[in-house]
């Protein structure tokens, strides 16, 4: 089988090349804003003083990068037209992640806020699949604007990738004659908190630990009583917006589930092939950068009289990392494009061993990359004057988050050796 992309998947990525050129680039470039992408930017992106958080004037840049490409038609890409989107494929949006990616850092795309011209805008297809009508018409609007951030409390320190035995409890309370939910636990991890008017809170409301049935995904808004955001916990790459939560006594009106009662789990389920694949892509992409770049230097530099690349010891590690990124890149792409034949269900049963390839496998091989580039490059690739240090730390996090590597491995070894059906 020949896999071509289709012409107006091509088309469209020149379309978002000359829209970087014209209004991006020259917003990075002005006001000395490109200090948040040299070799300033872990001190320009990060206010040390104030716990590690992001610095507004970083998130300032953000936001106007976003609204630039909302006005262009770019940032909604990937979400249905009757919200103003682009009704983009899972093909069309690994091709766009990869070729952001590759071009290497920029404020045209930063994954370490998850921050592309071209946004990745999970929780708006959540409401569109789970919310009732009233929470699509008071939620989805705002939260394309920006005038309303979420975030997405799941995870908990004593149990990481499983779900199944969270802590956090919610049971039925009236007050004032409204039904509705109290809520008491902990959380952490919680990503962007500190600008998040509301978090999608996953606790159990029946059944046993260790059961999928019985945990409820609630909408709790961030100035609730009895939430409280605790310490901000410092990461390999700074800045941080990933705090400890707690809940004392949070109560939410009934309408604030989010989906079915006791059925959370499928919630928090709904977007996991879609942003495995498009964050495979993206790791593929940020690869891609490294090798090109390693190679370029390879080429340039000439100790001893003679260009590097002419050493097989440089030679074969970079042949190694192109021909495993070529794999990947293909892997993915005819992944992302069998996913867009297909239900969800339907993925979630035939797919999810593949995506799941991609996803660790990628992730691995970004990280190789970009150890290798500063190899490649010796003590300036070592330095902050060199985006691999950048890139190594950012995807990292990833082999770890989202599924980890052996998370990912199991599910494939499921599928491998009929543990699973889906």
């Amino acid at each position: 089988m020949l896999f071509g992309i289709p012409q107006e998947i091509t088309a469209y990525l020149a379309e978002l090349d000359a829209f970087i050129a014209r209004e991006i680039t020259p917003l990075e470039q002005a006001d000395d804003n490109i200090r948040f992408f040299d070799h300033r930017r872990e001190h320009a992106r990060t206010d040390w003083d104030r716990g590690g958080l992001p610095r507004p004037e970083w998130e300032a840049l953000l936001a106007v990068m976003r609204q630039r490409a909302d006005a262009a038609g770019h940032y909604r890409f990937a979400i249905p037209a009757e919200y103003g989107g682009k009704d983009g494929s899972n093909l069309a949006m690994a091709v766009i992640r990869h070729h952001l990616a590759a071009k290497g850092l920029g404020l045209h795309n930063d994954l370490q806020n998850e921050s592309s011209i071209v946004g990745n805008l999970v929780q708006v297809l959540m409401l569109r699949d789970f919310g009732t009508p009233e929470q699509q018409r008071a939620f989805i609007p705002p939260m394309l604007t920006g005038d309303m951030r979420w975030s997405f409390g799941l995870t908990e320190e004593a149990h990481g990738s499983d779900a199944t035995h969270m802590d956090t409890r919610a049971v039925p309370e009236e007050r004032d004659g409204v039904a509705g939910y109290r809520i008491d636990g902990e959380k952490v991890w919680i990503t962007g908190v500190h600008v998040a008017t509301h978090v999608m809170t996953f606790a159990r409301t029946s059944g046993e630990d260790g059961k999928a049935r019985g945990i409820t995904c609630l909408i709790v808004p961030t100035d609730a009583p009895g939430f409280q955001v605790g310490d901000y916990l410092w990461t390999f790459n700074m800045p941080t917006d990933h705090p400890r939560l707690r809940y004392e006594g949070v109560w939410v009106p009934e309408s604030a589930i989010l989906g079915q009662l006791d059925q959370g789990l499928a919630v928090a389920q709904h977007f996991v092939h879609e942003n495995r694949i498009r964050q495979a892509a993206s790791s593929v992409g940020a690869a891609q950068y490294c090798i090109d770049e390693a190679v370029k230097y390879a080429r340039e530099r000439k100790p001893f009289g003679k260009p590097l690349a002419v050493n097989q010891a440089i030679q074969f590690p970079l042949v190694e990392l192109a021909t495993e990124a070529e794999m990947l890149r293909l892997l993915i792409y005819k992944t992302a494009a069998e996913m867009d034949t297909m239900s969800k269900p339907e993925v979630a049963i035939r797919l999810s061993d593949k995506v799941s390839m991609c996803n660790y496998r990628a992730n691995r091989l970004v990280c190789q990359a970009s150890d290798f580039a500063m190899q490649v490059h010796g003590g300036i690739g070592y330095s902050r004057h060199k985006p691999f240090e950048h890139i190594y730390r950012h995807h990292r996090r990833y082999r770890i988050t989202e599924g980890s590597e052996e998370i990912q491995m199991r599910k494939v070894a499921g599928h491998l050796f009929g543990f699973v059906d889906g």
